[in-house]
């Protein structure tokens, strides 16, 4: 090492801890005579400032600078501190940026239905509400209705969307209201459960199933019900609960009840039974339909959800236990839930109000046929996974005959992959396997909802995956 090199080392240092020990005594001095508001901004500004300077000298160092490669160590202390950092947390992308030149993690294991952001920005003021600090200050909100606590104005916007739909009889039904159709599940988990019963009823679904039934079925470990596993081996003459998902989570088909013994109860999920993922054949008609304000708008974040339900006492036994949890359901969110749902109906109905291609689910089932489209050329261009096939029918709302194009892709590694999750995470992409489904892990769950730009990294990747 010459000596301009040297004296260029020690200078770093002197510098650096000159400014740490500058900092140390303000902090001291601050402290030992209780100084204003104004002097500890200062010294907690002084503090970041060292920290900025010393990440910008770091900075210079890994980019090549040798004069400081004394003061913090060897050169592969960087690369190593980099790696660490890639692979604790997903890294961030300019809107600018290339897809190409993106080689961070991509997160596809939740179904965050961030896609649908770009079309609510699109649609300005039209959605948005406006809450004056004394409105909805009570708990209730019609004392005459069995779930008191649904805000009228929510549950004539679910019934003018179904019927326009043409998803789901509301007629002779009791609406009830959950933070989201999690908590509306607990619910009728509560409320179908016999409450004298030596052994707790049995909770089953056909595999694949949705990999929160399990987990949120013996959260609790109640003695009222437990998870029994797939519904295609379930063979014990006893009562039990059936869930059925139409569309399925994960893999999208229309499902139907497996068990059909006479014991059986029924809770038919329909959170995607909505014409941008799969034509709607008929209106769905059960005695117990769960649906969510997250998949059908995208409005994951108000935890919204409801439930149409035939028996009044089923209705009444999930009221008590909302009650019991959250004493009813936030109000604002409703309201907001609300109006989200007369925009959609309104795009439709009064389309000479919207610019044009602004009808809801007009435009996002273009959206969807796009990506299910672009996922399948990226598919077919690895020849190292495969998606399902699903039949084509026609959609009474729409009028378009389509197969399904789920929120969700249903990916199997095919060949000698046997763990498709821990395959695809070695190529920085995040899925859930299909152990969590029921299912075989050579299958993953990939989320179809993210925005445009992660989605399109994902494809691009995929593409470009090979057996070597």
């Amino acid at each position: 090492m010459n000596i301009q090199h040297i004296a260029r080392s020690k200078t770093a240092k002197t510098a650096a801890f000159s400014t740490l020990f500058s900092v140390f005594k303000i902090l001291m001095l601050v402290r030992e005579l209780k100084m204003d508001l104004r002097t500890m901004i200062l010294g907690h500004f002084l503090v970041i400032s060292l920290a900025l300077n010393v990440g910008f000298l770091y900075r210079d160092y890994c980019k090549g600078n040798r004069h400081y490669q004394e003061f913090f160590g060897s050169k592969n202390e960087c690369k190593n501190a980099s790696v660490t950092l890639l692979e604790a947390s997903p890294q961030p992308f300019s809107s600018s940026s290339s897809s190409k030149a993106f080689d961070g993690i991509i997160d596809l294991d939740h179904g965050d239905p961030t896609m649908y952001e770009k079309y609510w920005q699109q649609m300005g003021d039209k959605a948005t509400v406006v809450i004056n600090g004394w409105q909805f200050i009570s708990y209730f909100s019609d004392v005459r209705k069995v779930c008191w606590f649904l805000e009228p104005e929510f549950a004539n916007a679910i019934i003018r969307l179904h019927k326009l739909v043409g998803n789901a009889i509301t007629e002779d039904r009791y609406i009830v209201v959950g933070t989201g159709s999690t908590q509306l599940f607990q619910a009728l988990l509560y409320a179908v459960s016999p409450p004298n019963s030596s052994e707790p009823i049995s909770v089953v679904s056909a595999a694949p199933f949705y990999s929160s039934y399990p987990l949120i079925t013996d959260f609790l470990k109640s003695g009222l019900h437990k998870w029994a596993g797939d519904a295609y081996t379930f063979n014990k003459d006893e009562p039990y609960i059936e869930l059925v998902t139409s569309p399925n989570n994960p893999d999208g088909f229309p499902r139907q009840a497996v068990v059909n013994q006479k014991q059986g109860i029924l809770i038919h999920d329909f959170a995607y039974y909505w014409p941008q993922y799969i034509p709607i054949s008929s209106p769905a008609d059960h005695d117990i339909m769960l649906f969510t304000v997250s998949k059908s708008t995208g409005h994951a974040g108000s935890r919204t959800g409801w439930a149409l339900v035939k028996d009044i006492e089923i209705a009444k036994k999930m009221t008590e236990f909302i009650v019991l949890s959250t004493i009813g359901v936030s109000k604002d969110s409703q309201i907001r839930a609300a109006k989200i749902l007369q925009v959609v109906s309104d795009s439709h109905q009064y389309k000479g109000d919207f610019k044009e291609g602004q009808a809801f689910f007009e435009r996002n089932y273009s959206h969807m046929a796009r990506r299910w489209k672009q996922l399948r050329d990226a598919v077919n261009m690895s020849k190292l996974f495969s998606l399902p096939d699903f039949p084509t029918s026609s959609c009474t709302f729409s009028g378009h005959t389509f197969g399904s194009q789920p929120a969700f892709a249903w990916l199997k590694c095919e060949g000698e992959i046997d763990d498709c999750e821990s395959f695809l995470r070695g190529h920085k992409i995040l899925t859930r396997g299909g152990k969590h489904f029921g299912s075989s892990e050579k299958y993953v769950r990939i989320s179809m909802l993210p925005r445009d730009e992660t989605f399109n990294q994902f494809t691009e990747r995929l593409s470009s995956i090979s057996s070597s």
